[in-house]
């Protein structure tokens, strides 16, 4: 199981979270170049730990354990993986916003 950004983060796209991770698996943080472009930040659900600690930093809570994910927000669970696993063009069409290079 991992934890889910889901569609509160839409333009928000508050950082906290990122600086509580203890593995690094949100991104893209402020400091990366695709910042930006995208339209909210991502969890690697590869890389998440299911410790939760980037669930209390969100502002707008617009973070889940997978299995809590709204119904109405379920497609963001292959979105965050999609971001990690698809080629930026591929994201790109599929979402409409940038995908990782």
């Amino acid at each position: 199981m991992a934890y889910v950004i889901t569609e509160p983060c839409i333009t928000v796209k508050d950082s906290a979270c990122v600086n509580v991770c203890p593995v690094d698996c949100i991104h893209p943080s402020k400091s990366e170049a695709l910042y930006e472009q995208v339209q909210q930040l991502y969890i690697d659900p590869d890389t998440c730990i299911d410790c939760g600690a980037c669930v209390p930093e969100c502002p707008v809570s617009a973070i889940f354990p997978e299995p809590d994910v709204k119904d109405e927000w379920k497609a963001f669970i292959e979105k965050n993986r999609d971001w990690y696993k698809m080629s930026a063009a591929d994201f790109q069409t599929k979402y409409g916003s940038a995908g990782k290079s």
